[in-house]
């Protein structure tokens, strides 16, 4: 077993998957990482709620794939009643920048980001929200 302290026992992958979290995100140790983890991860379940927020859902994706701007598109009309404006930067020749700025019920905000950033194709995708009640 990789890593086993304080009751956590951690297979050899998950550790080296650990391992070059706390490199790419310039933690200085682990516990710092998994601290930061369980932390965001308790924020989020927080937000599995009714209060009204606002905020962004960023996404990054190759622009080259047509159909992933098409899904986007169905996504978000399902969506209305919580986008707020929607738009696309073309940051070179692959990727596109796209930015929804969103405000409803934290849950439906949470539904929308989890359907948009799973798209195959998708290089990146977060919501970022904060209560506006």
């Amino acid at each position: 077993m990789g890593l086993k302290r304080f009751g956590v026992s951690l297979d050899d992958e998950v550790s080296d998957a650990l391992d070059k979290y706390v490199i790419d995100n310039g933690f200085p140790n682990r516990s710092q990482a998994i601290r930061f983890l369980i932390e965001k991860n308790i924020a989020e379940k927080k937000w599995l709620c009714n209060h009204i927020v606002a905020g962004t859902i960023v996404i990054m994706y190759d622009q080259s794939k047509k159909d992933v701007s098409a899904k986007i598109t169905l996504i978000e009309q399902d969506y209305q009643d919580v986008i707020l404006s929607s738009t696309q930067y073309y940051i070179n020749k692959n990727f596109c920048l796209h930015i929804a700025t969103v405000m409803g019920e934290a849950h439906r905000l949470t539904d929308l980001s989890d359907r948009l950033t799973t798209i195959k194709g998708i290089k990146h995708g977060k919501l970022v929200m904060s209560r506006a009640d």
